[in-house]
């Protein structure tokens, strides 16, 4: 059984009095999620998340508060168990431009709509608890 790590974020902004959350589209899968990847050696799991989203949209990002951390397990494929750590960000640019390797789309949505796109439903419990911990912090 092989190991995979990877980090990444919920990404949000304040639009116009209304939260939205940043979605990526994977080229190969056709599955809508959050930005996110695999660690490089010498990163910590924040670094990772703040590189990646870089990379796949060209969003800067800030990670304020790592009190936001949930971890979501599962096997991509035989004999192998992926392991993906997630923060809550706030986007501090807003022009989105994909990785086009790896991402077809890239859009805001507005957070109450952001469960219609999401293909995984670790992915929905996922926007439900960000959702709850934004309402809690009031950000």
């Amino acid at each position: 059984m092989s190991y995979e790590k990877s980090c990444g974020a919920v990404v949000y902004r304040k639009h116009h009095g209304n939260t939205e959350i940043l979605l990526i589209k994977h080229v190969r899968s056709g599955c809508w999620s959050f930005p996110k990847g695999h660690m490089e050696q010498g990163e910590d799991e924040i670094q990772t998340a703040v590189r990646e989203i870089k990379e796949e949209t060209n969003i800067d990002v800030s990670i304020d508060d790592a009190s936001f951390r949930e971890v979501v397990v599962f096997n991509p494929r035989r004999d192998v168990t992926k392991e993906v750590v997630y923060f809550l960000a706030r986007a501090v640019s807003f022009e989105c431009e994909r990785q086009e390797e790896e991402i077809s789309d890239v859009r805001w949505v507005e957070i109450g709509q952001t469960s219609a796109f999401l293909s995984y439903d670790n992915d929905r419990i996922l926007i439900n608890k960000a959702k709850s911990f934004l309402a809690m912090t009031k950000i």
